[in-house]
C-alpha cells in the first residue's frame, strides 16, 4: 500500500470518528505530496524518498510552530500543531536513537579521517544520506559537532 493510499484510508477514518485535527493535518499532507506530483517536471509517482522528505517538512513545520507558540505563551495554540506532528508522525519511518546516531557519526569521522570543524561538511553529508528519513537533520548537525570539535 503506498503513503497516498495510507492517507486516504486514514483520511477516512478520521472523518468517521470526527476527529478534526487528524484530518487537518492529513489534508495538508495529501495537498503536499499532490503539489509535489504536479510541479514542473515532476513524474507522475513520487519515489518513496520524495514521501518521506515531504512527511519531515510537515513535522517540522509544526513543531516550529509549536515551538513560536509556546514561545509566546500561548500553548492553546501550540496544542493542536503538536497533536497533528504526532499524526503525521506515524507514517514516517522509525526514527534512530541518538546513541545510533553517535555510532554512525563515529564511524563516519573515522572512516574518513576526519579532524575538526572544517571537516564537517563531508560527515555531515555522509552520515545525512545514510540515515535519510531516519533522522532530524538539526541531530545528526549537533552531534557532528560535538564529536568534531
Amino acid at each position: 500500500m503506498s503513503l497516498q493510499e495510507k492517507i486516504m484510508t486514514a483520511m477516512k477514518a478520521a472523518m468517521k470518528e470526527k476527529n478534526q485535527t487528524a484530518l487537518t493535518a492529513l489534508r495538508a499532507v495529501k495537498s503536499a505530496i499532490l503539489l509535489a506530483q504536479t510541479e514542473t517536471g515532476a513524474k507522475e509517482e513520487l519515489t518513496g524518498e520524495q514521501e518521506i522528505k515531504i512527511l519531515q517538512k510537515q513535522v517540522k513545520q509544526r513543531k516550529d510552530s509549536a515551538a513560536i507558540y509556546i514561545e509566546q505563551g500561548r500553548e492553546d495554540l501550540a496544542a493542536p500543531e503538536l497533536a497533528e506532528a504526532e499524526i503525521i508522525g506515524q507514517f514516517l519511518p522509525e526514527a534512530v536513537s541518538e546513541e545510533e546516531i553517535e555510532k554512525i557519526v563515529n564511524t563516519t569521522i573515522g572512516r574518513i579521517g576526519a579532524q575538526g570543524m572544517k571537516d564537517m561538511g563531508k560527515v555531515m553529508g555522509i552520515v545525512s544520506k545514510e540515515l535519510a528519513g531516519k533522522a532530524d537533520g538539526k541531530t545528526i548537525s549537533t552531534i557532528v559537532k560535538q564529536k568534531l570539535s
